[in-house]
Formats: C-alpha cells, structure tokens, sequence
C-alpha cells in the first residue's frame, strides 16, 4: 500500500467515524416526527430502532396501520424507504470502518517489521551508517558505529563529533558534512579519525549524501563509511614493494624452472639485454664460462639445502663485455614446502674490484714509481730469510739514498723531484736479477733485496757490492727532466743476511746504519755494516738514560742568541736548551735533541724549556730596556702534537704571568705533515690569546704553499743552509729572494739565522731581509751577556 492510498483510507476512516454517529442521530429524529402525524408509526419507528439488522421493508409493511389518511400515504413510505436505505447505508460505513481499521493494522504491522528488517540489516553491514541532522548532531547510527565508539546509542545520538573525535577529526568532519548539508553535495572522501577514547587513528573511505523532505528542503546527512586503514597499509607496502623492485640494481624472478617471469630495468640495464628479451629466459644466458660446471653444481646444493647463495662470478653482457658481479639467489617456498619462485639481485661490483686492486697497490706498492712498498717488502724479506735458511744461502739488503734530492726539489719543485724517482727506480729494476726485489720506503730511499748469494759471507758480501757498484754507476748517469739535464748520486748500505742472525728488523737496522755511514763518508759511495756502529747504539741507548736523569735533577739550562733589527737593534732572542753535563760539561743540542725526540722526552724537556722562557719574560718585563724583547721558543712536532700542549702553553703563561704578546713559538715544516687541520685549529687556539708564531727551517721541508697561506703565521725564518752560500751560490740567493718576497706577499716578518759576516748581512738587507741572527751578532750564551749587548746594529 502506497502512503498516499494509505492516507486516503485514513481520511476515509474518519469520515465513516462521523457518519456512524451522525446517520443514526437522523434517523431518531424522523421517528420522532413520523410520531406526531401517527402514533402507530412512532411505535414502528421504535420498534425498527430497536432491531438492528431486521429486515426493514417486511416490518414496514406489517407494521403499517390501516387507518392512516389515503392522501398521507405516499410520504410514509418514502419517508420509511428513506430511514431503510439510512439503515443500510450506515451499516455499510461499518463494514468499510472495519475493514480500513484492519488494513491500518496490517500496515503498522508492515511498517513495524520493514522497520526492524532495516535496523537488522543496517546493523549487520560491516560499514559505519549514520544520520546527522543540520545541528551537525547524529540522530542514528548503526550498531557498527557504536561498537566502534564503544558507547550506547544514548551516548552517541545527540551528540556531536567533538565528544567522540579529537579537535582535528572533528574540524574535517565538520567541513565535510557542512558541504553535503549547507550546499547539497554528495560527499566521497577519504577521511583520517583519531577517536578520544583510545586515541587510534583509522583511515576511512566515507560517502555523504543529503537527506530532502517532500519538499526538497535538506533536513540531514546520510553518512556510509568503511575502514580502509589496513587496505592503504596494503597498497602503501605493494607500492613500496614495486618501488624497491624498480630501484634495487639487478632484480630477477625467476619460476621453479629457472625461468625469468620479471626483471626490472636495472637488470636489463646491467646485462643490455631488454625486459622482454629476459623474460622467459633463464639466467644461464649470461654465463662467461670463467665457472665451470662444479660452480655451479655447487651453487645449486646450496640452494637446496639452505635456500640461499651468495657469491661473485663473472657474467656476459648482449654485447659479449664480461663484468664481476655479487649475486643472491633466495627460493621462495609455499606453506607445503614446495618452492614456488627463485629472487635473485646482481650487483655489478666492477667498481668495487677496481678499488680493491687500487686498495691492494696502494697497501702494497708505491703509487709513484709502482715499486714494492716497504709493508710487501718487509713480507717479501721475511719469506727471503726464512727460505735462505732452509736453502743454506745467502742473501744481502742494500739501502739507497739519493745524494742531494732535498736541493732538487727544493729548487725546481716537486713535479721534477717526482721525475727523477720515477726514473732511478727503473735504473735500480734494470740494474738486478728478475728473482730480486727494487722497494722504495718512502722519499728518496730504496731498498734492493739480492736472494740466493753464496752462504759464504765473503763471496756474498763480493756479490752484493758488484751489484752496488752497478748501482752506484746507473744512478750517477745523468738525468732528462723536462727541459733540464739534471746530475745525481746516490749512497748505499749493505747489510748480509748473516749479520742479522734472521731477524728482519735486526737487517733492516743495519741497513740503514751502513746507508748512514757512506752519507757520512762523503756520499756516492757504499758501505758494509760494520758491527762498530752497533756501538754508536749503545751509546745512544745510554744517552736516553742519562737525559732521563737530567731532566730529575736539572741540568738544563737555557742560552740566548740576539734577534738583530736594522731599524730597532735587539728585538728579542731565540732561547736554545744546553745540557750541562756533570761529567761531560756542555753537551751541543745536536747531539741529544735527536734521543730526546725518538724518546719522547722532547715533550717534558718542551715544558721546562717552555716555562723558564717564560719566566725570564716577566723577569725582562721588569726593565725598560728589555720590556720590548720577545722571545722565541723551538717547539718540536713530537711536543705540538702531544694532546694537552696548548692547555700546558696557556697554563704556563698564566702561572708565570708573562704577557703571550712576547713569547713566539718557532715551528718546522715537519709539523705540518701529520695533520695541517689540527695544526690549524692549535695555533689559531694560542693566537687568541697573543701568541705568535715562527716557521722556522723555512725552503727545507715539503709544506705546501695552499697550507702555508692557512697558518696563523707572523714571520718565516730563512734557514741557515741558504745564508752559508748567499753569496756563492745563486740558487741559494734565488731562494732567499724567494722567501722575503712571499712574505712581504702574505704579510709576515721574515728574519735570517745563521748569519756569521757583514756580507751575508749586507746580501739579506739587499734583498729586503732586515732582520737577522747569527754568530755576527753574538753567540748563544747566559742571559746576563745578552742583556749587555748594545742596542746600535754591528756595521750599520
């Protein structure tokens, strides 16, 4: 039944309703009219009143009287036919009252369990429904919804999304119903709540309609909304599986019969192949053969037993170029065990292979010159002494340094100096058998390593100094560098494998004490080891103890050698260590200074040096005279480089009380060839405070010109060996000019050391060098002698 019909019957219903009353209130009161004509007519009309249901027209004509007027008779029975069809009429109304009353039940009934059927079937959809009227406050919400909030439905329905979302679901929640309910749309979004109760957040995939009255006025929302949160985990991870898929280099699958099913392009990038061309092929396409069939026989056993392999082969591209790869194989397996799909990655490690071997050179050989370094001819030299000991033979090591390589690379620079390596170590290769070994240790030093000389020490030793002789020819021969033809020696020493006794350092030491010795006896020339030198060892080793026993009962003392200006007289000195021996008197620092840096002890002997400096820099400070002076200390790299040297620098100055603006601190270029950064960082920490700094030896070492601009320098010290023959020797002029002229370029102070005549003095002023120290000016002594000199400048 339609509403519409339904609301007919409704209407009708109502007016039966009133025709039932209002009929029989009629039909009583024409009895009572009928009873004023005739009285027998009233007590039919009672009499038919009183029967409901008789049959009318019978009883209206057996009650008929006989005595009623012939002129009255037709309106008595019209007047009777009428009330009859009354009668009738009304009990019809009765029976349609009846009946529309029973339809309206049955359709309340309907209504109820189509009612019921919807809320049952609302509340076994796995989606959230709702209703929300325009107050934005829900008026429905199926059972769904409420498990979801865990609430009552009291709890929920006229409530709002405020009292069940956090304030930021709730603003998104609100703009998105205002659209359906302010503008009329019909909303589809993906929408992201945070409950207050738990504090979860889901992803859900809402649709919102408007809800119309008849009308079309909107009236509220219907909302359907569906947890999407573990579908778009889902996607999101198939989208990153597909991304790592794309991106991972070299990635295969492959079916249980090997067969490629994917490949990603990475993988046809590496193998030139196509995807197309790859799929249905089998990995075997791109074997080299570099592996035989037991590789891969073994590859395969693994797979099975373990589901895995790792390993590295070599493999053909479409083109036929070979390349190292690193290949996994990992086999998929079905929850019955059975494999389903082989995963396989290759990685093309060419470029890994290239920087192990460029590793492997570098650990093992020299980069310049590509000899054996001295790690794989130390390895080699073990093997050698180890098997002349079985084989009850001799063998020899010769040391070789070239003669007067410093100048060359001083002068002409590095790129020459480079030059003239390369070339002597190919003299060196030609000069020996195919089973001997040519190393370079580093700078200009070789090793050559003769196997397999006579066990006899004298036929040995022969052997071994014809080859030294070969060398020393080869090497003296003249060399083509660049434009320049360029004269060279070089000194060696011999040490035999017997002396050692089968130790390698034991040989090695040797070596180097019989190189020495030919430096010493003029150069271009060799020397055996001789066993006396052992004794200049000794006596090194007793020279550390008694420094040691210096340094505990102070025996140091510090001398002063003047720092000379033209323009100012004194301006300072340099503070040189002596070691009063007790027994031995003065002991020159050449010769100690050497044991206390191999030792270590430089470091405590820097800290007293360093200290007593600084107070006879308090004590000057005093005078008017020498208020002025600075003071220059040596400090070793061994001593700067030590961990707690700037806090025991600026802890000196402080607990002496000596202005930083009067100390420098004089550096050789050998501190710069650990870590030019730290040294940096440890100057530019002292330079803070006042401290100054010298580079002293400056043209004798292999700074580099892009880290010197970097020092916090103040002054560059012009070495002594350049002042010796300033005026003899151009080259040594040529660096001099050098020097004062970059450092008028960088701004520093530049002073000579070593100056001992008027000429050098006059030479240096010349070219622009006004500041000197040397034995002209005065030589080191106590601090009473320097504090007499005269202020007026020797020979101005």
């Amino acid at each position: 039944m339609s509403p519409r019909v339904y609301r007919v019957g409704r209407r009708c219903v109502g007016w039966l309703r009133w025709s039932v009353v209002l009929l029989p209130m009629l039909w009583i009161g024409a009895g009572a009219s009928a009873a004023v004509l005739t009285g027998p007519i009233q007590a039919v009309g009672v009499a038919v009143a009183g029967r409901a249901g008789a049959d009318l027209p019978r009883a209206v004509v057996l009650c008929r009287p006989d005595n009623l007027a012939p002129g009255d008779g037709g309106a008595s029975l019209m007047l009777w036919w009428g009330l009859a069809g009354l009668l009738i009429f009304s009990l019809l109304a009765v029976l349609v009252v009846m009946l529309l009353r029973r339809q309206v039940k049955d359709r309340t009934r309907h209504l109820q369990d189509s009612e019921q059927k919807l809320a049952t079937i609302l509340d076994s959809v796995g989606a959230f429904i709702y209703i929300k009227g325009r107050d934005y406050r829900y008026q429905y919400a199926n059972l769904h919804t409420l498990k979801l909030f865990d609430k009552p439905a009291g709890e929920v329905v006229g409530f709002g999304d405020s009292n069940l979302f956090d304030a930021a679901t709730a603003a998104q929640l609100h703009a998105n119903d205002r659209r359906v309910l302010e503008d009329g749309e019909t909303l589809e979004a993906v929408e992201v709540n945070t409950q207050l109760g738990n504090g979860e957040t889901r992803v859900y995939l809402s649709v919102k309609l408007p809800l119309r009255d008849a009308d079309g006025a909107i009236h509220a929302l219907c909302g359907i909304s569906t947890d999407i949160t573990e579908r778009r985990k889902a996607e999101e991870s198939l989208q990153l599986s597909a991304t790592v898929f794309e991106s991972f280099e070299g990635m295969i699958v492959t079916g249980p019969d090997k067969r490629i099913l994917k490949a990603n392009q990475a993988y046809a990038r590496l193998t030139g192949y196509t995807v197309e061309e790859l799929v249905g092929q089998t990995p075997r396409m791109l074997q080299s053969g570099r592996q035989d069939a037991a590789f891969y026989a073994n590859m395969d056993g693994v797979l099975q037993s373990t589901g895995i392999w790792q390993g590295e082969l070599w493999n053909r591209r479409k083109d036929g170029t070979e390349y190292p790869a690193w290949i996994t194989i990992t086999t998929v397996r079905s929850p019955g065990g059975d494999i389903t799909h082989y995963v396989g990655t290759q990685t093309d490690i060419s470029s890994r292979k290239a920087a192990e071997e460029e590793i492997r050179l570098l650990a093992f050989y020299d980069p310049l010159t590509g000899l054996p370094n001295r790690r794989l001819m130390t390895d080699r030299l073990q093997h050698s002494m180890q098997a002349s000991a079985r084989s009850g033979t001799g063998g020899a090591l010769l040391f070789v340094d070239l003669d007067n390589f410093k100048d060359l690379n001083d002068t002409q620079g590095h790129g020459l100096g480079d030059q003239l390596l390369r070339q002597a170590a190919d003299r060196l290769a030609g000069c020996v058998r195919q089973c001997d070994t040519v190393a370079r240790l580093g700078g200009d030093e070789f090793i050559v390593l003769l196997e397999g000389l006579s066990l006899n020490t004298h036929e040995a030793a022969a052997q071994a100094e014809t080859v030294g002789r070969t060398v020393l020819q080869a090497l003296s021969q003249s060399y083509e560098l660049d434009v320049m033809e360029h004269h060279s020696s070089c000194s060696i020493g011999i040490a035999l494998y017997a002396d050692a006794e089968g130790s390698v350092d034991e040989l090695l030491k040797h070596g180097d004490m019989a190189m020495y010795q030919a430096k010493g006896a003029g150069r271009n020339t060799l020397r055996f080891f001789d066993p006396r030198t052992q004794a200049d060892v000794t006596a090194r080793t007793l020279l550390e103890a008694g420094l040691r026993e210096a340094l505990r009962e102070g025996q140091f003392l510090l001398y002063y050698q003047a720092q000379i200006s033209a323009q100012h007289g004194v301006l300072g000195a340099e503070a040189l260590v002596r070691w009063q021996h007790p027994v031995r008197g003065l002991v020159a620092p050449a010769e100690f200074i050497p044991v206390a840096e191999t030792s270590g002890l430089i470091v405590p002997l820097g800290a007293w040096i360093l200290r007593t400096a600084c107070l006879q820099l308090v004590q000057w400070a005093g005078a008017p005279a020498t208020a002025h002076w600075t003071l220059a200390v040596n400090v070793s790299a061994r001593q700067f480089r030590h961990s707690h040297f700037v806090d025991e620098v600026l802890g000196v100055l402080e607990e002496t009380g000596a202005n930083p603006q009067r100390l420098k601190l004089e550096l050789t270029e050998t501190v710069l060839l650990d870590d030019v950064e730290d040294t940096i960082e440890r100057m530019e920490q002292l330079r803070r405070h006042g401290v100054g700094f010298s580079l002293d030896d400056f043209g004798t070492g292999y700074s580099s010109l892009s880290y010197l601009k970097r020092l916090p320098l103040d002054q560059l010290k012009i070495d002594q060996g350049f002042v010796r023959d300033l005026l003899t020797d151009p080259d040594d002029a040529s660096i001099a000019r050098t020097i004062v002229t970059l450092a008028r370029s960088m701004d520093l102070g530049v002073i000579a050391e070593g100056v001992e005549t008027q000429e050098q003095r006059d030479m240096l002023a010349n070219l622009g060098c006004d500041t000197w120290q040397g034995y002209l000016f005065g030589r080191p002594g106590p601090v009473a002698a320097l504090q007499t000199m005269a202020v007026p400048v020797p020979g101005a």
